[in-house]
């Protein structure tokens, strides 16, 4: 079996400049035709958006996607929360995890894989402003770096 491409929608950018990534998930989501349509259009946004454990299931919360123009009554609300679907063993594990200090359930990236949506969810840890200093002092040392090999 060929693996299937992905066509990124959307991506979170802030994600990795805001946490350290531990883990990486597939989860499928719950939308309906409309929203679909409107992903499809790239009219979505992962800004604001975060997951929550609730009752065992696994909610997307925050994710914007935009009302499909065609859509008249059919549309729904734009930041309405999303059902993630995974595995009930899955969902446990991370609801441990998500319980330890410090950890959060973080969109990364929204997709098509043949003709499913899917959502990419990180396991993350919170960055301390010592941190992302530490990083974009790093990512500038590395840009000076490249810079003076590429003027030899």
């Amino acid at each position: 079996m060929a693996a299937e491409e992905r066509r990124i929608m959307a991506k979170n950018q802030k994600a990795r400049h805001e946490y350290f990534i531990e883990e990486t998930f597939e989860a499928g989501i719950e939308l309906f035709g409309t929203e679909v349509k409107s992903i499809r259009a790239g009219t979505l946004s992962l800004k604001e958006a975060w997951c929550q454990i609730k009752d065992g299931e696994l909610i997307l919360r925050q994710m914007h996607i935009a009302p499909y123009e065609q859509g008249n009554i059919f549309n729904k609300d734009p930041l309405r929360p999303r059902r993630l679907l995974m595995h009930k063993r899955e969902i446990a594990r991370l609801f441990g995890k998500v319980k330890q200090d410090g950890y959060a359930l973080i969109p990364l990236a929204v997709y098509f894989k043949g003709s499913l949506v899917k959502v990419e969810i990180a396991l993350a840890k919170g960055k301390k402003l010592y941190d992302k200093r530490e990083d974009a002092a790093k990512k500038d040392a590395k840009r000076q770096i490249d810079r003076a090999m590429k003027q030899h």
